[in-house]
């Protein structure tokens, strides 16, 4: 088998186990459709994850508290794909979604002055969700390879 790739049954080659690139880059030739649609499917599932952690840790505190909950239902994911590439964008139209995550401190527009704590819920929620994704890309890619 090419490069030391693992044989599967029916003579297909399991990914994650090439000793050259040059073996790399004939897997993907062969593959490369299958792995990019599997990584935008499991990109769509790990941004729509991270929106519910979100929304999860702007639920009370450490995050912000409820009150209408409109902030909390104004989160948003969305995937691109353009070719090889797949970006996912999660985030708040609100106004008040950065000062809720970093805090303020200081006069606004209209000279009230502030010194709001920050109330972390994007944050953590990365922290929590990342490494999921990771894994995830790099189990969907190890399939389809």
């Amino acid at each position: 088998m090419a490069g030391g790739a693992r044989p599967e049954a029916g003579g297909r080659v399991s990914g994650g186990d090439f000793r050259h690139p040059s073996d790399l880059a004939a897997a993907l030739s062969r593959n490369g459709r299958a792995v990019v649609n599997a990584a935008e499917t499991a990109m769509r599932y790990s941004a729509k994850a991270l929106v519910v952690q979100v929304q999860h840790n702007a639920s009370g505190r450490p995050g912000p508290r409820v009150i209408t909950g409109q902030y909390r239902a104004s989160w948003r994911s969305d995937v691109q794909r353009a070719g090889p590439v797949i970006v996912a964008e999660v985030g708040t139209n609100a106004p008040q979604g950065r000062r809720l995550e970093f805090g303020f401190v200081g006069a606004d527009s209209l000279g009230r002055h502030y010194n709001q704590r920050p109330f972390p819920h994007l944050g953590p929620a990365v922290g929590t969700c990342g490494p999921l994704l990771v894994h995830a890309l790099s189990q969907t890619v190890a399939e389809e390879l």
